[in-house]
């Protein structure tokens, strides 16, 4: 329940944050182009908040928070005084009506650079990419990629951590053939191997980028010290307590965590006796394994309970801060990065190399902006950033209902010199509304089938 609840109130506040940019670009441009704003609104439905500013515009806060708008004087939606004309959006040139348009998705991408900017100067702390296995007769073992190498580049293009390799192979759904740059960990020496992708399957649904290249990343060793217990677990059934010491299990000893997990994993409801250490006092008892699936379907035994594990050395990991001029550089070309991506996901929906199952909606929205921001600011900013830059090109898509599709009949009437008639227009935002509910549909559908 609180995990819903912080998701919730997390969600809200990321939607809030990421329209009330979007909608004050739109403002922002009207404003200076001599259009006359009525409201500016954060969310539909009931009002929450008012206030009519000094500048005539209302401004308000509505109680569904699932989005906003800028109403602007309009004589194609109500009747204008004469004395207001010239402030009205349709008597505006195409260009300005343009400019007003794609203010909004502009603003979008601003601000992630923004967000990223502030992301980076506040100092990222991560790991490097060092390979911890390497899965037999995978992608990574065809190209010997070995246990201890850290991964340098793929495609041509530096990666400093795993985020950074994540985007990379993703980004290679569809394509023949590829490179990976690898090397010793802190060293200048970089190897580069080609990869044939021709027989490389991977779905986003089933398995990690990372796993369907037959990689694990580094990790510390686990110990046997027990560090947390879910609640309602086979553990907190048994009593165990953070800090136990996991000893032998039907009479053999435990050698390490995983010979250990993988028991559990096998039990098949069968009970595990079990030897552990509680400060100095040596405690026996019956663990009684759940079932779960895993990710393939199969039942496997959960006790419920993690270990502590061994310090990360200090030769793995990386912290990457920047001033504020070089942030900022960071932040656009980071900016840049997701939406080169974004972009070439669409292009892979639509050739079908990615299937749609792989659409998210607002109920993975919310789990992303809950789960980033338990793991503190900087976790929720690269979230923020990378939201704002898909809402901005989600907003870009040549839709008649949203930009898009506005700035798509501009263009058209740039070119021909009269605006596209309204019969036209009105079809087409029947086309767009039915795609784009399509679209959510299939989204909110993937949403529910992922829980």
């Amino acid at each position: 329940m609180i995990d819903l609840l912080r998701n919730i109130a997390f969600f809200i506040i990321a939607l809030s944050i990421l329209v009330a940019f979007h909608e004050y670009g739109h403002f922002w441009v009207a404003r200076k182009c001599g259009v006359i704003v009525q409201r500016f609104s954060i969310g539909f439905g009931k009002v929450l908040w008012r206030r009519i500013g000094k500048d005539g515009c209302e401004y308000v806060i509505c109680a569904i928070p699932l989005g906003g708008y800028v109403k602007m004087l309009d004589e194609r939606v109500e009747d204008v005084p004469a004395n207001q004309i010239d402030g009205a959006f349709n008597r505006k040139p195409v260009l300005a009506r343009m400019a007003i348009v794609s203010a909004g998705p502009i603003a979008n991408f601003i601000f992630a650079i923004f967000a990223l900017a502030l992301m980076y100067f506040i100092g990222v702390s991560t790991v490097k990419p060092v390979i911890g296995e390497v899965s037999p007769n995978s992608i990574a073992s065809q190209i010997n990629l070995v246990s201890g190498q850290q991964i340098k580049s793929i495609d041509g293009k530096k990666v400093e951590h795993w985020q950074d390799v994540n985007h990379a192979i993703v980004g290679l759904i569809g394509a023949q053939s590829s490179s990976v740059g690898v090397g010793p960990i802190n060293s200048d020496v970089v190897s580069v191997k080609n990869i044939d992708l021709t027989e490389w399957q991977f779905d986003p649904q089933k398995q990690s980028s990372l796993n369907s290249w037959g990689i694990a990343p580094y990790r510390p060793k686990a110990t046997l010290t027990i560090a947390q217990i879910s609640k309602s677990s086979a553990a907190s059934q048994l009593g165990l307590l953070q800090g136990d010491i996991l000893i032998a299990a039907n009479g053999d000893k435990i050698n390490d965590w995983q010979s250990f997990a993988t028991l559990i994993q096998q039990s098949h409801g069968t009970s595990i006796d079990l030897v552990y250490q509680r400060n100095t006092q040596q405690l026996t008892g019956k663990l009684y394994p759940q079932l779960k699936q895993d990710s393939q379907g199969r039942d496997i035994g959960f006790a419920g309970i993690a270990p502590y594990s061994e310090q990360i050395p200090a030769s793995h990991q990386i912290t990457l801060e920047y001033g504020v001029f070089d942030s900022v550089i960071v932040g656009v070309e980071k900016t840049w990065d997701l939406t080169l991506l974004s972009f070439s996901m669409i292009g892979k929906l639509v050739t079908g190399d990615l299937s749609v199952k792989n659409l998210s909606g607002p109920i993975s929205i919310a789990q992303g902006a809950g789960q980033s921001a338990a793991y503190g600011l900087v976790a929720f900013l690269s979230f923020l950033a990378l939201i704002s830059v898909n809402l901005g090109i989600f907003n870009l898509l040549p839709l008649p209902v949203l930009d898009g599709g506005h700035l798509m009949y501009y263009f058209i009437e740039l070119l021909t010199g009269k605006p596209v008639p309204e019969k036209i227009q009105e079809v087409g935002f029947r086309i767009g509304g039915a795609l784009l509910f399509m679209l959510m549909s299939i989204a909110i559908f993937n949403d529910f089938t992922r829980l």
